[in-house]
């Protein structure tokens, strides 16, 4: 008998998970278990990265998330009565369901958001094809319903979802928290509404850290994201109950009494067959004149050039010239110089200033002629193989310089060029250094500052903790003489290197074909509800194919 988790956090569930996508890849290997499921709290934050490390060491990802709710409308924002949401796990059976996925979390950030990112039962019946549903923890619609004691309401919704989703793909969830109050009441009634409306059972232990010493870790980050202490009362706490990934026997055992709740795990990930397509160029269409291809245009623009940058062409100009377009049409990167020309030639004839160009891009002779760049790479014999090599295919990287003040102007240019839903900024995470995670976590901890303070300035600049443990005399003398210490610096290290918060990429723009939300989810900028940012970090970005653009200040 084999299980596989379903239900399971990593640490872009923002101050709340605590394990990272490598650990917890590692960790199901270490357990023997040749699938995984990933459902972060409203977000797919880690969906691609997680995919492909998955991958890499032979487990099979499925990619999903756990969805907030809205109890009335994701549009209704009363308070008082829509900041209460419920949880559902949905996972993407195939192509379809992943695309699903995408286009729901996309509306529950841009549309339903209030508190947290929020969907609907009206845009989960236009997005359920391909998902497989279930009715996740304690804070699930379902769940909730046995609790109030009203079993009648949660047979509706059961059958509600069934419909939704289509009864083979709707599964109620079963936990084992022996120690949490009311959830043995919930497993019961679950059994019952199984057998009432023939819902099949899963199991699932809704992890959050990965070993299960790793608890009260986790409760210091619920702390940080709360601003609260340890030692206060009445806060939201996960400890006393094991939330890690347990093991495949454990989860059996635990199961015993239903072994068909361990069943369907397989059942599920037989179901779900998803395959990413990486690495393949997505570029946006660039219009060109009727009649003209974009290679035919390229080459016109950069004759036009000649003219401009040299007053009349030689051998050496025609034989660059022909090398450099032949490689750009063999690699299909013609729409990527047409678009790049056309945003920098409007801000210099807005008169905004843009750099003359830097790094490899400088060694171009079709940017040069076509206004990208102004260094002229014959006369400094700058090679253009190192820009662009078809032993090596890659997207073209042409970093531009932008005058800080007029950059948005540039941005928002190329927003109504290709549509405001086909352009954003790209979404970058930032991750507790040593001396951050240090100072978090004692304030969680209720140290003194003065105390947190000498420990991390104990820590040299840029080095991670464990270094400075066995390098520094200084931290592995305190770290030996005081119990405090030790405490503080052995959790600090549990939440070294964990994403603390969202930012936005200073530079990075991405440009789509398609709509965003056809290969990215997206969401408002943190702080901000003025244009979008991409969910997936910039490294994904690139793996999609998308056209990544840096905006440089």
């Amino acid at each position: 008998m084999k299980f596989t988790h379903l239900h399971t956090h990593s640490h872009y569930s923002l101050l709340d998970g605590l394990a990272k996508i490598d650990d917890l890849v590692a960790r199901a290997g270490e357990l023997g278990m040749d699938s995984l499921a990933l459902t972060d709290h409203g977000v797919m934050y880690g969906a691609v990265e997680f995919y492909q490390k998955a991958k890499a060491k032979n487990i099979k990802p499925i990619i999903g998330v756990e969805a907030y709710v809205a109890a009335n409308s994701r549009h209704s924002k009363n308070a008082g009565t829509d900041d209460k949401r419920n949880h559902l796990i949905l996972l993407a059976k195939n192509e379809t369901g992943y695309k699903n996925l995408i286009k729901l979390t996309t509306a529950a950030h841009l549309e339903g958001f209030y508190y947290k990112p929020r969907i609907d039962k009206e845009i989960l019946k236009e997005h359920s094809e391909g998902i497989i549903a279930s009715s996740a923890c304690m804070a699930g619609e379902i769940p909730r319903a046995i609790l109030s004691g009203d079993l009648k309401k949660a047979e509706k919704i059961t059958r509600e979802f069934q419909e939704i989703f289509g009864k083979e793909n709707f599964y109620l969830e079963l936990q084992h928290h022996p120690n949490l109050k009311g959830q043995e009441e919930i497993n019961n009634a679950l059994i019952d509404l199984s057998k009432k409306t023939g819902a099949s059972l899963i199991a699932a232990n809704d992890v959050h850290y990965i070993n299960k010493e790793d608890d009260k870790a986790q409760d210091i980050l619920l702390c940080i994201q709360m601003n609260r202490t340890v030692d206060e009362k009445n806060r939201l706490s996960m400890l006393g109950e094991d939330y890690s990934m347990k093991s495949q026997e454990t989860m059996i055992e635990q199961f015993k009494h239903i072994p068909e709740a361990i069943d369907n795990t397989q059942k599920i990930v037989s179901e779900c067959n998803l395959e990413l397509e990486l690495g393949k160029i997505l570029l946006p269409h660039f219009d060109v004149p009727s009649g003209l291809t974009s290679e035919v245009y390229l080459e016109k623009l950069c004759r036009n050039g000649i003219e401009k940058r040299y007053g009349k062409t030689n051998d050496t100009i025609e034989k660059r010239l022909k090398f450099e377009l032949d490689t750009i049409e063999k690699m299909g990167f013609a729409s990527y110089f047409l678009i790049v020309q056309d945003f920098v030639n409007w801000s210099k004839s807005q008169g905004i200033v843009v750099g003359p160009g830097r790094g490899s891009a400088a060694g171009s002779i079709v940017s040069y002629l076509i206004g990208i760049t102004d260094v002229d790479p014959i006369k400094y014999e700058l090679l253009f193989e190192r820009f662009l090599n078809p032993d090596r295919i890659s997207m073209p990287d042409i970093d531009l310089d932008f005058a800080d003040n007029r950059r948005d102007e540039v941005l928002k240019y190329v927003s109504e060029k290709y549509g405001r839903d086909h352009v954003a900024q790209i979404i970058t995470f930032g991750t507790m250094a040593a001396r951050a995670a240090i100072r978090d976590t004692g304030r969680a901890l209720g140290l003194p500052y003065s105390l947190c303070d000498k420990v991390a300035k104990a820590i040299p600049m840029f080095t991670k903790l464990p270094e400075a443990l066995s390098g520094v005399k200084e931290l592995k003398d305190m770290y030996g003489n005081s119990s405090e210490i030790k405490n503080l610096i052995d959790n600090a290290l549990k939440l070294e290197g964990v994403a603390r918060h969202s930012s936005t990429h200073a530079c990075g723009v991405v440009i789509s074909k398609n709509t965003l939300d056809y290969y990215t989810p997206c969401q408002f900028p943190p702080q901000n509800t003025s244009g979008i940012v991409t969910q997936y970090e910039m490294h994904n970005i690139e793996d999609l194919g998308l056209l990544k653009m840096d905006f440089l200040g």
